[in-house]
């Protein structure tokens, strides 16, 4: 049985597969009860070789290219550096950011599944 946080999370991996990356963090913001991030294409000085990056003091998920919006582990990778930030913990050891993207996307895979 699919749960309702089960289909929270693949309908926000949907948005973003779909290039609706700011609803989906609008989304995320108003679950996690936090400030919805900014979104921005370009990389901060000396992060041009990462895919992506938060930068807690703007609350905004930069990303190296326009085609990383769509891109689920990053955006949900760096989204979780912003939960942990504006919560005032710190902000996450890069495997526990990596399994929040993963446990949405699973999430993903488990609806999908079911739908056939």
């Amino acid at each position: 049985m699919l749960t309702a946080e089960t289909l929270f999370k693949a309908k926000i991996v949907y948005l973003i597969l779909s290039s609706d990356t700011t609803q989906a963090l609008e989304l995320l913001s108003e679950h996690y009860h936090v400030v919805t991030p900014k979104l921005k294409v370009g990389m901060p000085k000396g992060h041009s070789k990462n895919p992506g990056c938060y930068v807690s003091t703007s609350k905004r998920i930069h990303v190296a290219h326009r085609e990383m919006l769509s891109n689920v582990h990053v955006i949900l990778h760096e989204f979780y550096h912003h939960l942990r930030r504006v919560k005032n913990e710190q902000g996450g050891i890069e495997k526990y950011a990596d399994g929040f993207a993963k446990d949405y996307l699973d999430a993903y895979k488990k609806v999908a599944s079911n739908a056939t």
